[in-house]
């Protein structure tokens, strides 16, 4: 993909797939704008990035559950850049270990804002600036865990089937215009998370956060104008 101009807004960007991403844009020559949590990690992102890409990499502490901040926060990306071509969301969050009778509703409502509502206040606030401008991309990270058959992860699950659905439903809403909307679906992915708490599996089999990239960065890109309303399974061999 060429980004040279690109503007693209990268939701939960410094965290272990949101960095791949994040830098894969850049290497590619696009100007990143990431929202995070805490500020060491866009800190350590921004250490990682050399040359010019440094100067096109920016960043700011978000909730991206909170619509009120999200929309000014776009709005002050579209002031300073004129435009947001890319939305990739990576905002997520994962709880499990315990049968659905033995969880609480803060974990109902901490999977439904992580896993659904932050994407749903993205989209709000990003497709109309791209119905304006009659161009955009976005991409949701979803999880194979949406298709079901999850127990002992019965609200994740659930929050990420609701995701599918919402940006599949997006993708038929936006066809009179230029934009395309996907999904890409992983499954467990090599990340420092993952591995401390499956200490026994094989990495080796794990999707790379690098791998998932280069697709969402396909998805972003003019060659994939022809892919939309997808959910790319990403999950190779787990």
């Amino acid at each position: 993909m060429n980004g040279q101009n690109r503007v693209v807004l990268v939701a939960g960007g410094t965290g272990a797939l949101g960095r791949a991403v994040s830098r894969a844009f850049l290497e590619a020559g696009a100007r990143v704008i990431v929202t995070y949590r805490k500020r060491a990690e866009y800190d350590e992102l921004a250490a990682a990035v050399a040359g010019d890409a440094s100067a096109r990499l920016s960043g700011a502490a978000l909730d991206v559950t909170d619509e009120a901040a999200v929309k000014e926060f776009v709005g002050g990306v579209l002031e300073r850049h004129g435009r947001l071509d890319c939305l990739v969301n990576t905002v997520g969050g994962y709880a499990g270990g315990k049968n659905l009778w033995e969880v609480g509703v803060k974990t109902y409502e901490q999977m439904l804002g992580l896993n659904l509502k932050a994407g749903f206040v993205l989209a709000t606030a990003v497709v109309p600036p791209m119905i304006a401008q009659d161009r955009g991309w976005i991409v949701n990270v979803a999880s194979k865990a949406g298709y079901g058959h999850s127990p002992s992860a019965a609200l994740y699950a659930a929050s990420k089937a609701g995701a599918l659905a919402l940006f599949d439903s997006l993708a038929e809403e936006v066809k009179p215009y230029h934009i395309n909307v996907n999904s890409v679906v992983p499954s467990i992915f090599d990340a420092p998370a993952n591995r401390q708490a499956m200490p026994n599996a094989d990495f080796s089999k794990w999707p790379k956060p690098e791998e998932i990239a280069r697709v969402i960065l396909f998805l972003c890109s003019d060659e994939a104008r022809v892919v939309h309303g997808a959910a790319i399974p990403v999950y190779g061999r787990t």
